[in-house]
């Protein structure tokens, strides 16, 4: 089985996992949704299910929508997510909570559910409400019986949490008490803010450097049984292939970066995948005038030429947003399954693969409906490749 973990968060991402991704070990569903997604995805799907808490970072934004509607029905729901509890958490309304949200995430068979937590914050204040929370969910886990796998949720909200060593030390100390407390399995740690295909230069001189020794600094304090990052477009990749977790979470073609339960929903922009250069890019007439002018500077007969050539002759029928994502979703395939299938170290073997993106890049001109760094063809393989090793 496939080791990627692909997030599922709409209708079309089922059906694409039923198509490309039916191989995956297990796939993460939130809690609001598990009712609508699971009948559609591959018979025996394993499941994580999420009960996506992270949406009380800020509640009172999200009354009104379909999460908030569904989550009302928990006890203490109102309560639990008001920051002046946070403060002050009784240990018993917690409880009751808990109890109420992760029964119902439990009947649907789950072989991992995620311990209920509040995404991070820049100073020490949700750690109260996140230690009542994860103790909350270790007495659950004792009184019910449960015998999948807790994955305690670790959601960053801005670099500034983990760029600098001082800045994570605390978030390091308290992840490791409420993993503990929590008697979970495993950690899974995303970055809600980190765009990884933005190109910018902050991403290979500080972001990642800060990511990547999140993971060790997590590694070393806990030793945990299953470790996931994501999902990101080329981060989670490239920690999986220095050894630093053992599941990249993925987007289905589209969704590389997490955002957190109960927002306002957004189309996402149209985009399909240049194949030889690792990354997406904006689908319009921009793009189709930069191919104009790329493949007579492409050598003849090479893997890259026909690639290119190949995205021109289809050109036109990604202008749907369903074959847009598929064709994102197949390359996305190909480019995990070649990563795992490569022996130790996976991270040499993903340097040179983003190498040579970088090298074609190089060679051709900017892609003009991108925006900043991006222009550049090989700016995602620069930021990510020179984290690899």
């Amino acid at each position: 089985m496939a080791k990627h973990i692909p997030f599922i968060t709409g209708l079309d991402a089922c059906s694409i996992v039923s198509e490309t991704y039916s191989d995956s070990e297990i796939v993460r569903v939130p809690l609001d949704s598990v009712s609508r997604y699971v009948p559609l995805l591959p018979q025996n799907t394993r499941l994580w299910v999420d009960p996506c808490v992270d949406g009380m970072d800020s509640l009172g934004t999200r009354v009104g929508r379909p999460w908030y509607k569904f989550m009302a029905q928990f006890t203490h729901f109102e309560t639990v997510g008001s920051a002046d509890f946070w403060d002050r958490p009784l240990s018993g309304q917690v409880e009751e909570f808990v109890n109420s949200l992760l029964d119902v995430a439990n009947q649907s068979s789950p072989s991992w559910i995620s311990v209920p937590q509040l995404p991070l914050v820049d100073d020490s204040r949700r750690n109260k409400i996140n230690k009542a929370l994860a103790v909350a969910t270790g007495k659950w886990r004792a009184a019910s019986g449960f015998t999948g796998k807790l994955i305690l949720p670790l959601i960053v909200t801005h670099q500034r949490q983990t760029n600098l060593k001082t800045s994570r030390n605390p978030k390091v100390s308290a992840a490791i008490d409420c993993y503990s407390r929590a008697a979970a399995d495993g950690i899974w740690v995303v970055d809600k803010s980190l765009d990884d295909e933005s190109g910018s230069p902050t991403l290979r001189d500080n972001r990642f450097p800060g990511l990547i020794a999140l993971h060790q600094e997590l590694n070393q304090g806990i030793s945990p049984v299953i470790r996931c990052a994501g999902p990101y477009w080329g981060l989670s990749l490239l920690l999986q292939a220095r050894q630093l977790i053992d599941y990249p979470a993925i987007g289905v073609g589209s969704g590389y970066q997490y955002f957190l339960a109960g927002g306002h929903a957004t189309t996402p922009s149209a985009k399909v995948a240049i194949v030889p250069l690792r990354r997406r890019v904006a689908y319009g007439s921009e793009l189709r005038a930069w191919l104009d002018q790329s493949i007579p500077l492409t050598a003849a007969g090479s893997s890259e030429r026909d690639a290119l050539q190949s995205l021109r002759h289809n050109f036109a029928t990604f202008s749907s947003q369903t074959r847009a994502r598929r064709q994102i979703a197949s390359f996305y395939k190909d480019w995990c399954n070649a990563i795992e299938a490569m022996p130790q170290p996976q991270g040499r073997y993903l340097f040179l693969d983003l190498a040579n993106a970088y090298a074609f890049g190089k060679s051709l001109p900017e892609i003009l409906g991108e925006e900043g760094g991006a222009r550049r063809p090989e700016a995602i393989a620069n930021s990510l490749m020179t984290s690899c090793l």
